[in-house]
């Protein structure tokens, strides 16, 4: 990996990877939902939408052909912390992907017209997710575990602001969010010895400077929510605190994940799905931010099993609190993450999605090595003191379905007191 500054202070990170053909390029923006606040929710979202929608040069449809034409691929994301402007293509036609995406970046007209007819396809985004009921309670979730903190903003937004939201007001938050402190080139594949001209040459006159406002970390609400929704299934969301991005202890947290829910060996899947047959998707994930963290178990089960698996759910989580991991788990777990890390590491799209987040989130990059050798060293005392953490709070709870019978009487704090009497 190698690190360069643009004349402007614009970081780009490269990862030349010779044997292939293909090359990943990515414009990243350290600004999402959290940088949001009740007034504006949605609009980085909705800023990403309105980026494809032409500019002086390029209509929307222009951009399509561009990248059909060559055969590659163009997209983009919005999260709760970043938003990152991407295209693969094969290397030939890299400089075709970065005069696009330039011209998006910095020149979208932001079209009134236009704009009003985005908000339209918003808004049925906005309502496939509503009607996605094991969607929507990921998003209650984070209500549920960070109340009224911007983090437990839905990154989609809400309807009634984005039908507020005019051209002007997204060019003022493009303005203040999308500064050169604040975004990061991250590109990977076959790179030729011409890419530093050809980014001095699209992005060099890039001088919009500013300071990010401080972020606010946090409080953690053990709380309960519940939506009421008519549904073939009760889906059910189960968060503890977990760790933030880039911790010391952030591998010791994936390989309790992974030995809870985090494949199909795991104690929930194996249990639940494998043994019992109560739920075809039951699996737990790790989330982290840059000062705060969340583990979740999610599960989608009929409502007459509900009851059952909030029980076994329990179960396994007091079966954690009280008894950690086993030796064998540990070892297992290592072995699984450092497959799964270097097998992540076989595409160009990737790698340079690790290194543009690194790069904007941390400041900072780890080898594979040194990746590895970090896995390799994690310890008992490592997995004990995450377990001290997540079970220092009651646990939060979010559930979509049709009645809140199997989860209303769950006392939230019995994990912490099974961890602090153990």
């Amino acid at each position: 990996m190698e690190k360069i500054v643009l004349s402007n202070g614009l970081r780009v990170v490269m990862e030349k990877i010779p044997t292939g053909r293909s090359v990943s390029f990515g414009i990243w923006v350290k600004t999402g939902s959290r940088n949001e606040h009740p007034g504006n929710n949605g609009i980085s979202h909705f800023v990403e939408h309105m980026l494809f929608k032409g500019t002086d040069r390029y209509s929307a449809k222009d951009i399509a052909e561009q990248f059909d034409a060559i055969g590659g691929n163009v997209n983009a994301f919005t999260s709760k912390e970043y938003t990152c402007y991407y295209a693969k293509v094969l290397d030939e036609h890299l400089p075709i992907a970065v005069d696009v995406l330039a011209d998006m970046f910095f020149r979208s007209r932001m079209d009134a017209e236009e704009l009003e007819k985005e908000k339209n396809v918003i808004l049925e985004e906005i309502s496939m997710c509503e009607d996605t009921p094991d969607d929507l309670v990921h998003d209650l979730m984070c209500a549920a575990a960070y109340k009224d903190h911007p983090l437990a903003y839905s990154i989609l937004g809400l309807k009634e602001r984005l039908m507020e939201m005019k051209p002007d007001d997204l060019r003022a938050y493009m303005k203040e969010q999308y500064t050169i402190e604040n975004t990061v080139i991250s590109v990977a594949g076959n790179i030729s010895d011409g890419l530093i001209e050809l980014l001095e040459q699209h992005f060099g006159s890039f001088d919009n400077h500013g300071t990010s406002a401080p972020l606010t970390p946090p409080d953690y609400y053990g709380e309960l929510l519940f939506h009421r929704k008519k549904t073939e299934q009760n889906h059910i969301c189960l968060s503890l605190p977990g760790v933030r991005s880039g911790d010391p202890l952030q591998y010791a947290m994936v390989l309790i994940n992974n030995a809870v829910g985090g494949g199909m060996s795991s104690r929930m899947f194996q249990e639940i799905r494998e043994k019992r047959g109560l739920a075809y998707s039951v699996y737990s994930y790790h989330s982290s931010q840059a000062d705060s963290g969340l583990f979740t178990v999610y599960a989608g089960t009929a409502p007459k099993q509900t009851k059952d698996v909030m029980e076994l759910i329990k179960e396994m989580m007091y079966e954690l609190a009280t008894n950690g991991l086993s030796e064998d788990e540990l070892r297992k777990g290592k072995e699984q993450l450092k497959g799964s890390l270097i097998l992540s590491l076989e595409s160009t799209s990737s790698r340079m999605n690790r290194i543009g987040k690194n790069e904007l989130m941390l400041g900072r990059h780890n080898t594979l090595d040194d990746m590895i050798a970090k896995i390799q060293l994690v310890t008992m005392d490592n997995i004990n003191s995450v377990l001290d953490h997540m079970f220092a709070e009651p646990l939060s709870l979010a559930m979509v379905g049709s009645s809140d019978k199997a989860i209303a009487n769950v006392r939230r704090d019995d994990l912490v007191l099974l961890r602090t009497n153990q």
